[in-house]
């Protein structure tokens, strides 16, 4: 042991101790351990609690070594010792005497807890420590407990297994206050599931106490245990995790839960489907993983099928589009399993894909007359439903282009099949997965496409003769002619651009132009609108629109506040999506709308890079509002290309644009002040002002016209001042040097001496 250590801990000479910093790391090195086991002999002593001497000459001696091992990264070689210390420390009182003060061996436990458990990534140290560390957590110390619990989360992430055989330990702790360790638990429980199990009923009623990120840990808690598909965990959890389904912070990570117990134990979910349907209505976002719940407790037997089968296929006829084919592979995969339910007839109906309200009022006629038919003979109740049938395709037929659509008819039913065939895939679906398979090699329109409706009832043909679908929005669009105050009705000329996509709007100074980038949209989409009357406008009454029924409830608010909001944010000329490496932004495009003589942006704009483009393109589609008499539609041209924007920048799972509108018809207040914000830092509103006369945004120049003649001389502009120059860059000495500039044309000169 070095001379040094030997003297200060040998005698326990306080007035030598702080010498030992300045002595170098690698020289105390090897005396490391031996000063460990001398510690241990004092700080066992029998007066040792009382002796404040020894206290400090053993916490100083205790700093010195932690910091010499820390900076020569020994750790391996004196974990032994150090261990054995932090060990003895067990055998002493750690409980607090008062408020915040620590007992003399809570401080040396304390010490080495951050001098050990720093090393988490290094597993023999790990080996030694763990054992001892779970130890802790029962003494008594709140504050050591929870810096345990913290570093024991770190050891969960790198090396769990050294954690599983001290589960039931961190369970106790777990239930006796320390939900920090909550964290750990998922990490633990494939090694220990039995001894998580057995205590599960108590883990869950600490929900209520719990803060939300503890309440999330227990939630993956769940799901990873859901993923061992044990019959107990199931009967347990399945109540507690309907009762907590209308928290709407959990319900997605609730519901990836239940769809995992659903792909094994469907029946157990029997009771709960009523709440799930319920929360379906109120929140039509979470209705692709109601389905695949639906879906799998159809599969059961008939009985639940022909329960299921109405709310599927009632939803089949309400929801957007992005969720059809979710809805009909789960509605064709149950009754392709219980072919008596529709019997041949369902072939037919399934052709039928152009259309999913026809497809779900025929669905509905047939499982409303299945009871009704059950006891007639099987000729007989083959002859009603064709003619039906027939008398759908009778409006089709005769159209010239109807022998292309009963290609592409027969082309989705063959892929419905294909994929309805895969085992063990039907239930598996993302929303991803689903967009990317539409846009493959079929892209037929299951939606209520107003362009095949066009098509099909109008005889309007596009210029090449074929009729391509809409299902999905087109890579460049290009839109004018928007004259909502003298037309009456929303009369958009449309054409293919490959350029981009703007909005104009020529009853006002102000217009808005919307430019989408892709690049993987299809290229087959060509549509041409040559004219388009009010008779050809599908009424979005006529089809319930939500988005319609929502604005015309709050039409007046709309208006006012996009006047009012209109006064403090711009909205943009042009808006562009692009792909950045962490997420899509937004470029937006400002332009002044009176552009004078001295205009500073007559020919060109103001560009800002927008880190969120949400509530952008919602001040866009408050805006697009106030410009309409009526209430816009979901089939609007521009809700169509705010709502291309808004999938473009959507993340997974968050809510589509429709729903997000209606439940959130205002941006909130947070978000307007990071926007108002952002603009202040690019210095937007140094150049850009309100002007009140004019109603609309104007540039420094066209809000200040009589500026101009004061900095242009003979056409040339002119700008004298004075400026002050720091001639010394030490702040004490205040010395400054002033020089007169003048900005001429595009010369800038400057003079001294004038005073």
């Amino acid at each position: 042991m070095h001379q040094l250590f030997r003297l200060v801990l040998g005698q326990k000479n306080l007035s030598r101790a702080g010498d030992l910093f300045s002595l170098d790391d690698s020289e105390i090195e090897d005396s490391l351990t031996e000063a460990l086991e001398q510690i241990k002999i004092i700080s066992s002593s029998s007066d040792y609690q009382t002796n404040s001497n020894d206290q400090a000459v053993v916490e100083i001696c205790v700093t010195r070594i932690t910091t010499a091992i820390r900076e020569t990264e020994s750790i391996e070689r004196h974990a032994k010792a150090l261990v054995g210390l932090w060990d003895s420390c067990l055998e002493h009182n750690l409980r607090p005497s008062g408020k915040d003060e620590d007992t003399p061996h809570a401080k040396i436990a304390s010490d080495i807890m951050s001098c050990i458990l720093q090393n988490y990534n290094r597993p023999p140290v790990m080996a030694l420590a763990i054992p001892i560390a779970v130890k802790f957590l029962h003494r008594g110390n709140k504050e050591l407990c929870r810096n345990m619990s913290n570093y024991l989360s770190l050891v969960a992430i790198t090396k769990a297994d050294l954690l599983a055989d001290h589960t039931e330990v961190i369970v106790k702790s777990i239930l006796q206050g320390n939900a920090m360790l909550l964290r750990v638990l998922p990490a633990v429980y494939e090694k220990q599931p039995q001894a998580i199990n057995r205590r599960l009923t108590e883990l869950l009623a600490l929900m209520s106490r719990l803060e939300q990120p503890e309440q999330y840990h227990l939630l993956r808690l769940l799901h990873v245990a859901a993923k061992t598909k044990q019959p107990e965990m199931v009967q347990k959890c399945i109540p507690f995790l309907i009762g907590h389904l209308q928290d709407s912070t959990h319900t997605d990570v609730i519901l990836s839960i239940l769809t995992e117990i659903a792909g094994y134990a469907p029946e157990a979910l029997n009771s709960s489907l009523p709440v799930l349907k319920e929360m379906a209505e109120r929140r039509p976002y979470l209705i692709g993983q109601m389905a695949r719940i639906y879906g799998a407790v159809g599969h059961v037997d008939e009985e639940r099928a022909r329960s299921c089968l109405p709310f599927l296929v009632s939803q089949l006829a309400n929801m957007e589009h992005s969720f059809h084919h979710i809805l009909l592979l789960e509605i064709k995969s149950i009754t392709d399993a219980f072919s008596s339910i529709l019997g041949p007839q369902s072939r037919d109906i399934f052709r039928m894909s152009n259309s999913f309200t026809a497809i779900a009022k025929l669905l509905t006629q047939q499982l409303e007359t299945a009871k009704a038919r059950s006891g007639r003979k099987k000729a007989s109740a083959e002859i009603e439903f064709p003619e039906k049938l027939r008398e759908a395709k009778l409006t089709i037929a005769g159209n010239e282009d109807h022998e292309k659509l009963q290609v592409k008819i027969q082309a989705f039913e063959d892929k419905i099949n294909a994929e309805s065939n895969t085992p063990g895939s039907i239930r598996r679906y993302s929303l991803g997965h689903v967009c990317k398979e539409e846009r493959k090699d079929i892209r037929f329109s299951r939606s209520k496409s107003l362009a095949l409706h066009t098509v099909l009832t109008k005889g309007m043909n596009s210029d090449d003769g074929e009729v391509v679908e809409s299902g999905d929005t087109p890579a460049s669009i290009s839109l004018s002619d928007l004259d909502p105050l003298s037309q009456g009705n929303d009369k958009w000329s449309f054409k293919a651009d490959a350029d981009g996509s703007q909005l104009g709007n020529s009853s006002v100074s102000h217009s808005s132009s919307i430019h989408i980038e892709s690049e993987n949209l299809p290229e087959l989409v060509k549509e041409n609108y040559r004219e388009e009357t009010p008779e050809a406008t599908t009424s979005p009454v006529e089809y319930q629109d939500k988005l319609y029924l929502h604005l015309k409830e709050n039409l007046s608010k709309v208006k006012a506040y996009a006047v009012e909001i209109g006064k403090k944010i711009p909205v943009p000329d042009q808006c562009t999506i692009e792909d950045s490496v962490r997420s899509c932004v937004a470029k937006l495009f400002f332009t002044c709308s009176l552009k004078g003589h001295y205009c500073l942006y007559s020919k060109s704009s103001f560009i800002l890079i927008s880190q969120e483009p949400q509530p952008w393109i919602q001040i866009m589609f408050l805006f697009q509002q106030s410009l309409f008499p009526e209430p816009l539609s979901i089939q609007s041209r521009s809700v169509q290309l705010l709502r291309a924007l808004w999938e473009k920048t959507q993340a997974e799972g968050a809510h589509s644009f429709e729903t997000a509108m209606m439940e959130s018809t205002f941006p909130q207040q947070k978000a307007l002040d990071q926007v108002q914000l952002h603009l202040e830092e690019v210095r937007f509103f140094d150049v850009f002002g309100f002007s009140e006369a004019a109603g609309a945004w104007q540039c420094f120049m066209c809000n200040n016209p009589e500026k101009a003649s004061v900095v242009n001389q003979d056409g040339q502009p002119l700008i004298e001042g004075k400026l002050k120059e720091k001639q010394v860059r030490w702040k004490f000495i205040k010395r400054w040097k002033t020089r007169y500039f003048t900005l001429a044309g595009n010369q800038l000169l400057f003079q001294k001496g004038k005073s």
